[in-house]
């Protein structure tokens, strides 16, 4: 039955809550962000209809608790839940407990969750459905010793994974048994931070994969349609920082390949809404092995650049297919124009292992022009918390070709101004001149094997950027229209506003 929303709940934060309010805002539904007491004036908060704080900075009493996000919701009287990625989008008991309450859950069905959020049940669905995958084990004896007997049977090396959610949270690499059970202490101590949840699995690891993923969208008629590939072998800690759509390099049988293999198994799991299903791949003919990795059940933090290649918005069809209606197209309208490509920017210290590094922006300033958008959840003056991941923005550009793609990526990071916080701009600058991504032959290793490299010419001395945020922020005291943004003209260049009260007449 088809019903309509109007008023969304979004259980999340930064850009991926900006990313909806926006199209809700196109289809005109009314939105409500929650946020934690940090949160309070953060830009999603201001963009939504309504705000509802629901607790202190710590996720596990604010965006965690399954309690505050709908006695939010009752409060505010919505009727839906969007739960972007993240936090509780992957949570079953999240799901089940909207639609106890009788609102609308924007995702999967809670079953749906729990049985690809299991990796053994997953497994075991892909290898029934006829999907390859990879050799692992989630054993019941949870603990060191019975983690550890899994591991041996499993042989080095091998990759230590959290059981729930994603994005490389609560992710240990093992190459040799002698670093087993620490790495099984920091995965369960991760997962159990990030998710609430500390079961672990193992996996065996392939050496020099690709790590290539397949958008679905699936109804509740039956229909599933994919939207084609990204390549997300470009990758920190397990965690993507580079995406790009097509995946360079594949053969027309390859494609199809994944694309069918991906199809097949959101069939096999009564899937509905937007998904992910991920793939290891070692090789580039029509003989490449194939292996499912695992079916994010969610929307991804890469979806732009499938948007930007086709041309389809994924969050309007999120919000069709939760309100009951069928797909909005059909596999034989989907096509590719084009590439795109989707750097990360974190707030990190790349050449200090990735730290994370929180502080408030004294100056943040998105570049702009022709097939560039920016998914930010940050302005001037926003402060980055400790307590949340460090993603900044999201810069997606699109061309005709990859080889313009890519030089409107570089470009645009190198206009992108962030101050009051390390990034890691510098690095993906390097990163997308290095010889490898420019002919887009790389793998899952590639930023571990190349990362002393591309290390190596960074600029240890802070001096000139904290000079040119003071320079920035006397400007803006002493001109305070000039770091207002747009203008009653449209331009925040706008002479007339940037100037000073004095005239020449």
């Amino acid at each position: 039955m088809l019903v309509s929303i109007r008023r969304l709940l979004v259980a999340n934060r930064g850009e991926i809550a900006l990313r909806i309010i926006r199209a809700c805002r196109d289809l005109g539904i009314e939105t409500v962000a929650v946020c934690s007491s940090i949160d309070a004036e953060a830009p999603h908060t201001r963009a939504a209809d309504q705000s509802v704080t629901i607790g202190p900075p710590h996720p596990r009493d604010s965006y965690l608790s399954i309690g505050a996000v709908i006695d939010a919701a009752r409060t505010t009287d919505a009727d839906a839940v969007h739960p972007g990625y993240g936090f509780l989008s992957e949570n079953p008991e999240m799901a089940a407990a909207c639609v106890d309450a009788g609102l609308i859950w924007v995702g999967p069905p809670a079953d749906v969750i729990g049985r690809l959020g299991s990796k053994v049940e997953a497994r075991r669905l892909m290898q029934e459905a006829g999907v390859p995958v990879v050799a692992g084990e989630m054993p019941r004896d949870q603990t060191d010793e019975g983690l550890a007997e899994a591991a041996r049977r499993l042989g080095c090396p091998l990759l230590v994974k959290a059981s729930a959610g994603g994005g490389g949270r609560g992710m240990r690499v093992v190459r040799a048994p002698d670093r087993l059970h620490e790495a099984i202490g920091e995965a369960r101590r991760e997962a159990e931070g990030a998710f609430g949840d500390g079961t672990l699995y193992l996996e065996r690891l392939l050496t020099r994969p690709r790590h290539i993923e397949v958008q679905i969208l699936a109804d509740h008629h039956g229909h599933v349609i994919h939207l084609f590939e990204r390549e997300c072998s470009i990758q920190r800690r397990h965690q993507k920082v580079i995406e790009e759509s097509p995946a360079p390099h594949l053969t027309a049988g390859l494609r199809d390949r994944l694309s069918t293999a991906a199809v097949r198994a959101a069939h096999a799991a009564g899937y509905r809404n937007a998904g992910t299903v991920e793939f290891l791949v070692e090789g580039t003919d029509d003989d490449a092995t194939l292996a499912f990795l695992e079916m994010n059940t969610r929307l991804q933090v890469e979806h732009p650049v499938t948007e930007a290649v086709t041309g389809r918005d994924l969050v309007h069809a999120q919000l069709a297919v939760a309100a009951g209606a069928a797909l909005p197209w059909s596999q034989d309208q989907i096509s590719v124009r084009g590439h795109a490509i989707e750097c990360r920017v974190y707030a990190e210290h790349p050449a200090d292992h990735f730290l994370p590094d929180s502080g408030t922006l004294l100056r943040y300033q998105e570049p702009v022009g022709p097939g560039i958008r920016v998914d930010a959840g940050v302005v001037t003056g926003s402060v980055v918390s400790s307590h949340y991941d460090g993603l900044l923005a999201k810069v997606i550009t699109h061309a005709d070709t990859r080889v313009t793609a890519l030089a409107r990526a570089r470009a645009a990071l190198a206009r992108f101004v962030v101050l009051g916080v390390r990034t890691n701009i510098e690095l993906i600058g390097r990163v997308l001149r290095h010889p490898r991504v420019v002919d887009g032959r790389v793998d899952t290793t590639f930023l571990e094997s190349e990362l002393d490299d591309l290390l190596a010419e960074t600029e240890d001395d802070e001096r000139p950027a904290l000079a040119v945020a003071a320079a920035l922020a006397v400007h803006d005291r002493l001109e305070p229209s000039a770091a207002a943004g747009p203008t009653t003209t449209g331009r925040a260049d706008d002479p007339w506003a940037t100037l000073g009260a004095w005239r020449l007449s």
